[in-house]
């Protein structure tokens, strides 16, 4: 069998909700992004996931994903994993792009890194180190991090510049799946939060 990843990014947070950029300050979870996480812990448990039974399963250990890998159920066998922290914003943490914009125009996190934390370049590497391990045996992983980086994540596992994360989106408490197609690193389920409605 092919190695794939699971991918869940964290329930929502005051300041996802609110759209600021949130890389390693430490927020907790609202109420709903904690029920998002129980309602995919549910969703994982029921056919043709069926709890999931053997998967290495790692999160970033920032509180807002680990707390999600645990009230979806994976907390125990989880380990905390540094490389799936999300970019470090540097002086851009906390803002939104409304306010990123108003002191740097044109400004794009996908082009231009974050002044005072990760450029491409670093989040990109990361990533790569993520999707080595996932490919170095031949079982399915399942990993709880962050918007940004998994969007690297994707872009990298299919063989893209990490720019393409751009160009897709990932929405609190989400499931996707990076699998294969025709022998090919391929987009198996992106941005499913159907165990939210």
């Amino acid at each position: 069998m092919a190695p794939r990843i699971l991918l869940v990014r964290h329930g929502q947070t005051a300041w996802s909700l609110s759209g600021k950029h949130t890389g390693r300050t430490d927020i907790p979870l609202l109420e709903e992004g904690k029920r998002g996480a129980k309602l995919l812990g549910e969703r994982l448990a029921r056919e043709p996931w069926s709890g999931l039974p053997g998967l290495e399963v790692r999160t970033s250990p920032l509180v807002r994903a680990s707390e999600t890998c645990d009230l979806a159920g994976f907390g125990v066998q989880a380990e905390p994993w540094d490389a799936l922290m999300e970019w470090d914003y540097g002086d851009y943490e906390g803002m939104t792009p409304a306010e990123i914009h108003a002191v740097r125009p044109g400004w794009l996190l996908w082009r231009d890194g974050a002044q005072g934390g990760e450029s491409i370049a670093q989040a990109a590497a990361r990533a790569d180190e993520v999707v080595a391990w996932a490919r170095s045996a031949e079982r399915d992983v399942l990993v709880f991090a962050h918007g940004h980086i998994l969007r690297t994540l994707a872009a990298r596992w299919l063989g893209l510049d990490a720019s393409f994360g751009a160009r897709i989106r990932l929405d609190p408490t989400s499931l996707s799946i990076l699998g294969w197609a025709y022998g090919a690193p391929a987009l198996e389920r992106w941005n499913d939060t159907g165990h939210l409605d």
